[in-house]
Parts: structure tokens; C-alpha cells; sequence
């Protein structure tokens, strides 16, 4: 994949509104990265990391940086990306899908990515994180079914409607967290109402039982009696 994206591609000697020695996203595949442990003020320390050990042979699984110039386009144009970035974005979405198999919002074979800021220099626990993007209403059913562990898949969708919430919405995360906690707690009441109530119906026909044989054994003794 190529490292200057569609928003660099002019034409011989044609300049773009913005300069376009840089570009907006680079690509890794198995074994093969554009990038590379000089490009820090490009890519971050996050994404020329990724790609010095992607081209180094480890196993790093595919995907792709969207590089800080994008960044400095975003408020160049008043707070929105370009259609031309969009695309090529999607592009490489699409080529993450065919990397990895699955497909982003698929019910059969979801996939689901990290998100994760960075910055040239390391700062822990101060770059925001959003894990299992692509999971939606639908997503979480089929993610559910390809592994046989709905536990698994649901507390998935809970991180992410969480990270969601807090990085991208700026729903305060004390807020976010109650939300949470209230809808399990609400599961865990209509469960233990269920659990009541499926006992109340094993009880009650253990009496029904118990007063049919009784019934059945006094008129056994009738039976006896008279004959």
C-alpha cells in the first residue's frame, strides 16, 4: 500500500490547498509497512512503532495510521475532514477487511478494531482509547454466535458504549458508568424475578402432584373398602 494517500495525488506540478509533502494514512499488511520508526511526527510513536516491528517480520496484526497531518487539516478546515480523506479512510477500511477476514458491522463475522490516539513523545494514560469498534445492536448477536459466548460478546459492547460515550459523545464517564451499572442491575432484578418465579411454578406443581396422589391413594382405599 502506497504511503502518500488520495489527498497528495495531484498532478505533476499541481499543488494542493494543503501542502502535500505529507500524507493522511498509511497501511500495514503481514510483513510489510509504509511507515517506519523515523516518521514519529507523523505517525506517532503508536504507528511508526507498529510499523518499524511490522517490517521487522513480527506478528502485528493489520491495519492502518491516519497520520497527524490530517489532524492539522481537521481545524484548517473548521473542524471537518475533507470528503477526499473520507475516502481514502474507507478505502482502507476495506482493505483492513480483506487483511483480516471479517467485516466491519457484519451479524456472521464482525470486525472489530482498536482506536488508539498517540503522539511522538510517550504520555501514559493521557491518550484516548476506544476498543471493539464495529460492534452495533446486530454486530453483538453475531459476534455472540461465532464465539458461543454471549458473557463475552455483550461485556465487548458494554467497553465500547462505555469508551464511546466518554472519548467521542464526552459524556462524563461518571455518567457512562451509572447508565451501565443501572441497566445490569435492572438485568439482575428481572433475573432474580424470573429465578422466583420459574421456583413459584416448580412449587406449585410439586403440590399439584403431591394433592393428585393423594387423591389417587384415597380412592384407592374407597375402592379397597367397598370391595
Amino acid at each position: 500500500m502506497e504511503l502518500y494517500g488520495e489527498w497528495q495525488k495531484k498532478a505533476d506540478g499541481e499543488k494542493s490547498e494543503h501542502d502535500n509533502r505529507r500524507s493522511t494514512c498509511t497501511s500495514s499488511a503481514p510483513g510489510k509497512a509504509d511507515g517506519n520508526r523515523s516518521m514519529k511526527d507523523l505517525l506517532g510513536g503508536k504507528g511508526s512503532g507498529l510499523a518499524e516491528m511490522t517490517n521487522a517480520g513480527l506478528p502485528v496484526p493489520p491495519g492502518f495510521t491516519i497520520s497527524t497531518e490530517v489532524c492539522n487539516i481537521y481545524y484548517k478546515e473548521k473542524q471537518k475532514i475533507p470528503a477526499a480523506i473520507d475516502r481514502e479512510i474507507d478505502e482502507h477500511v476495506k482493505k483492513l477487511e480483506k487483511a483480516a477476514g471479517a467485516t466491519l458491522g457484519s451479524t456472521e463475522n464482525p470486525l472489530l478494531v482498536s482506536v488508539r490516539s498517540g503522539a511522538k513523545f510517550s504520555m501514559p494514560g493521557m491518550m484516548d482509547t476506544i476498543l471493539n469498534l464495529g460492534l452495533n445492536d446486530d454486530a453483538v448477536e453475531g459476534l455472540k454466535r461465532r464465539t458461543q459466548n454471549g458473557r463475552f460478546a455483550f461485556d465487548s459492547y458494554r467497553r465500547f458504549i462505555q469508551m464511546f460515550g466518554n472519548v467521542v459523545l464526552e459524556i462524563p464517564e461518571g455518567r457512562v458508568r451509572a447508565r451501565v451499572r443501572g441497566g445490569q442491575e435492572g438485568a439482575r432484578r428481572e433475573a432474580r424475578h424470573r429465578s422466583r418465579r420459574a421456583g413459584a411454578a416448580r412449587r406449585r406443581r410439586a403440590l399439584q402432584g403431591a394433592s393428585s396422589s393423594r387423591s389417587r391413594a384415597r380412592r384407592s382405599r374407597r375402592i379397597r373398602t367397598s370391595s
